[in-house]
């Protein structure tokens, strides 16, 4: 009995490999139907800035009028560049930005590391209820007025408070650090560092948090000490929120908080406590120089934006994501 040999199979190859199908992209209405719960609870912080940040921006106007508030924004006469060359004839704007970059570089030094420095530490607490209570009472100052933070240095570090009178006691010469025009920036920064130092802990420990245990045992397995592990782990894992808020600070470098240095200026005079927000507030509202006074708020917002977004093009340098990246990153 023969057999008829079977044809042989001849494998033909593909000229061209297989593509992965592209997925259709999806139009903007379709985005819109596909992400609309999202939207819905983002709407109302959409609403908050659109109303209170982005409205007031056409306010700017008046730093290119010679603005009466009878008159208003349609009928003030147009003075183009005057005010900006006003404001930047004027010895004590210059005097205002040097003290506003004192103070804001000694908190930049002092202030900004110091939460980082108190997560570190509350992160190493093993108790759970140790660290509990102690997040809840560095949390507390932020929630009291400068006003009352104020009058308690006074009472502290004033010419009639306790540190002063400590001093007289031990025979030393009494200081009083809330007159000294050299100590200005520092004291400010100290008790920016007693109210806001431990509740700018919060984003730290939630990045903290984030960091995987396994890296942890990875390099204890490895044989890392623990400073190694903070150095090699703990650090690297919270670098791009400190890389995230540093540049966020660095949009903020003309403003060093009005209420903190209003209470305060007169103790120190103006030579050392003049800072650009008060100089706005005693040459716009006191003295109705609404144009002058407006073109420093528009020097400012130019300044910061300008600063946030070269920081932001070196932390990509550096490979970092920093605040935002372009759509084809």
């Amino acid at each position: 009995m023969t057999t008829t040999p079977l044809p042989a199979v001849r494998e033909v190859a593909s000229e061209e490999p297989v593509r992965p199908a592209v997925p259709r992209k999806l139009t903007l209405l379709q985005r819109i139907r596909r992400d609309r719960v999202m939207l819905l609870l983002a709407l109302p912080g959409l609403l908050y800035f659109l109303v209170f940040h982005y409205g007031p921006l056409f306010g700017y106007v008046v730093a290119f009028q010679d603005y009466q508030p009878y008159l208003g924004f349609l009928d003030s006469p147009w003075v183009g560049l005057q005010n900006f060359a006003t404001v930047f004839g004027d010895a004590r704007f210059w005097d205002s930005v040097v003290n506003t970059l004192q103070i804001t570089v000694t908190q930049l030094l002092l202030f900004f590391p110091a939460p980082i420095a108190l997560a570190l530490l509350l992160n190493s607490v093993v108790s759970e209820k140790v660290r509990r209570f102690v997040q809840s009472v560095v949390y507390l100052p932020h929630f009291i007025g400068w006003v009352i933070i104020v009058s308690i240095f006074q009472q502290i570090l004033g010419g009639a408070g306790v540190v002063p009178g400590v001093l007289e006691d031990l025979g030393l010469p009494r200081y009083d650090i809330m007159t000294d025009p050299d100590a200005f920036p520092l004291l400010v920064t100290l008790q920016l560092m007693w109210k806001d130092a431990g509740w700018g802990t919060i984003i730290f420990l939630a990045a903290l948090l984030s960091i995987s245990p396994e890296l942890y045992e990875a390099a204890a397995m490895d044989g890392a000490g623990r400073w190694r592990r903070l150095w090699h782990v703990t650090l690297p894992g919270i670098m791009p929120i400190v890389i995230l808020l540093l540049i966020l600070n660095l949009g903020s470098i003309l403003s060093v908080g009005f209420e903190q240095i209003l209470l305060q200026r007169d103790a120190v005079g103006a030579e050392a406590g003049e800072v650009l927000d008060t100089f706005i507030y005693f040459n716009g509202v006191r003295d109705g120089q609404w144009g002058p006074a407006a073109a420093v708020g528009l020097f400012k917002a130019i300044v910061g934006a300008a600063l946030v977004i070269g920081a932001n093009k070196v932390a990509h340098l550096f490979g970092h994501e920093g605040v935002y990246r372009g759509a084809g990153k």
